[in-house]
C-alpha cells in the first residue's frame, strides 16, 4: 500500500486495484493506532475512527489536493505507480 503523504504524524495511503468494497474514490489515513477511510473529493469519514483535530487536518488537505489525489486515484485502480503529494505545512 503506497503512502500518498506524511504530516503531523498522520499517514495517508492509497491501496492498487482498491476501488469494490467503497465504490468510490478514497484515501486510507492512520493515526497512532486509529484508522479511517475517507473520501475523495468531498473529505467524508466512510469508515473507521480518527480524532476529530486530526480528521480536519486530512479533510484540508483533501480540499487542497483535490486534483492531485484524484490522479492518483485513477493510476491507483489501474494498478500504476502513484506519485507523493505534498504534506500539510
Amino acid at each position: 500500500m503506497p503512502v500518498v503523504s506524511m504530516f503531523y504524524g498522520i499517514i495517508v495511503l492509497m491501496y492498487f486495484f482498491d476501488n469494490r468494497k467503497h465504490h468510490q474514490p478514497h484515501i486510507h489515513v492512520k493515526y497512532q493506532g486509529e484508522e479511517a477511510v475517507i473520501s475523495i473529493p468531498e473529505g467524508v469519514l466512510l469508515e473507521g475512527k480518527l480524532r476529530s483535530s486530526k480528521l480536519k487536518l486530512v479533510q484540508a488537505w483533501v480540499e487542497i489536493h483535490q486534483d492531485e489525489l484524484m490522479a492518483d486515484w485513477e493510476l491507483a485502480v489501474a494498478g500504476e505507480q502513484i506519485f507523493k503529494i505534498d504534506p500539510l505545512r
